[in-house]
């Protein structure tokens, strides 16, 4: 079972390739879009490269669950998470901290879910189970 710092040193080196950024960029708080510039494609890339890297089987939208705004009439609200949204995200995404998200539930808000640390925590999820 690796520590949380190799989880964290084998998400950061799989980030930097997938996305060509430098080393210093891949802080655990840094966003995969925002900061890191990645998109829709390079989801894919990385979910492949993590599979690779720490031998686990992610299905399709476990580690970045897709549509999330669009799922259900429900979850969204002039531009706003709701609450029910966010009991959603909350259980779609454990390894996610949803509560920045529900300081600030605007919907452009959710991609800021998805950070470097978020990774981390996914694995260590996948690898404890």
């Amino acid at each position: 079972m690796p520590s949380s710092e190799e989880i964290y040193s084998k998400v950061q080196e799989t980030l930097i390739d997938a996305l060509g950024v430098d080393d210093d960029e891949v802080t655990p708080e840094a966003t995969l879009v925002g900061d890191l510039g990645a998109e829709s494609i390079d989801f894919l890339d990385i979910v492949f490269r993590l599979e690779k890297t720490f031998d686990v089987k992610i299905p399709r939208g476990e580690l970045f669950p897709e549509n999330l705004a669009a799922a259900n009439s429900d979850f969204v609200k002039d531009g706003q998470v709701t609450e029910a949204g966010l009991a959603e995200l909350r259980e779609k995404m454990p390894h996610a901290d949803i509560d920045q998200l529900a300081e600030d539930p605007q919907v452009e808000n959710i991609q800021n879910l998805f950070t470097v640390q978020m990774i981390c925590n996914f694995i260590s999820n996948k690898l404890n189970s």
